[in-house]
């Protein structure tokens, strides 16, 4: 019989952001008996880290590392990154691909393990303009085109970020979001991810329509040069697709969840009728 009560939803935030953005996704997941967890990465939400002490993305993943080492064998972790998030479970991917059943990539960065994860938010920065960006602030180090750390503005989240939710949610996100740095160098070594490790697992992509940060034409070609098991489509909610659709998030993340834990509890069985012979 499939049993769902053994699956843990580990909820990693984007850029800015931390495991405060996952409060509606939280409460119906708990509500549903699920086992589920939002991270704070180092100098997100409220991890007291400052932000200049935070010298690598190794540094900055250690909350999620830590995390995933401690959980209960028998709970297979369904590992969901929104954004930047998605470069962050990507490395968790990477140290615990054995322990996670599927890996599911919310409007995310999903790298290729034939290059460097840096690729991806070059391909992105490049592809923004000036008057998309808006009144962000940028601070750069020896490349110019790329920046080392980023500060939301105001009206950048407002009309692009937070777009297609409340007022509410707008206002929460200006109260909370904190600076953020990208780690660009850390991200541009090639075996970062492999297809080894990384490759084996399980990788689902939630398409955001109407997202107008990582617009639809930088989610469809990530999706072809690294096509996951299975992709799924929200229609209206933008980029802040847990606040402004968490019920369709939530609806998504328990049907990909339930489908590969039935596949893999199967696949269990099947093993221990043959070793049985």
């Amino acid at each position: 019989m499939n049993n769902n009560n053994n699956l843990h939803f580990v909820l990693v935030h984007g850029a800015g952001h931390g495991a405060w953005c996952w409060f509606k996704l939280l409460s119906l997941l708990r509500s549903a008996g699920h086992h589920a967890t939002a991270i704070d990465l180092a100098s997100a939400g409220t991890d007291p880290t400052k932000l200049d002490d935070v010298a690598s993305i190794e540094e900055y993943v250690e909350p999620l590392m830590e995390f995933i080492e401690v959980l209960p064998l028998q709970q297979k972790v369904v590992l969901v990154g929104h954004s930047y998030g998605g470069l962050s479970i990507s490395l968790a991917m990477e140290k615990f691909a054995h322990r996670i059943l599927v890996s599911v990539f919310v409007t995310a960065y999903m790298p290729h393990f034939l290059y460097s994860p840096a690729t991806l938010l070059q391909k992105l920065f490049k592809s923004l303009s000036v008057e998309t960006l808006m009144d962000c602030e940028f601070k750069f180090g020896d490349d110019p085109e790329m920046p080392t750390s980023v500060v939301y503005g105001h009206n950048f989240l407002r009309e692009k970020l937070y777009k297609n939710c409340s007022q509410e949610d707008i206002e929460l996100g200006k109260l909370l979001v904190r600076p953020f740095k990208m780690f660009f160098e850390d991200l541009s070594k090639e075996s970062v991810v492999t297809e080894a490790k990384y490759g084996s697992v399980n990788r689902v992509f939630v398409f955001c329509e109407g997202d107008e940060v990582m617009e639809g034409r930088f989610q469809r070609l990530m999706i072809e040069e690294v096509p996951p098991k299975a992709v799924k489509y929200i229609y209206g909610g933008g980029h802040m697709v847990m606040l402004s659709k968490p019920t369709q998030l939530y609806q998504h993340l328990v049907e990909v969840a339930e489908s590969f834990n039935s596949t893999n509890q199967c696949n269990d069985d099947h093993d221990q009728v043959f070793s049985n012979l």
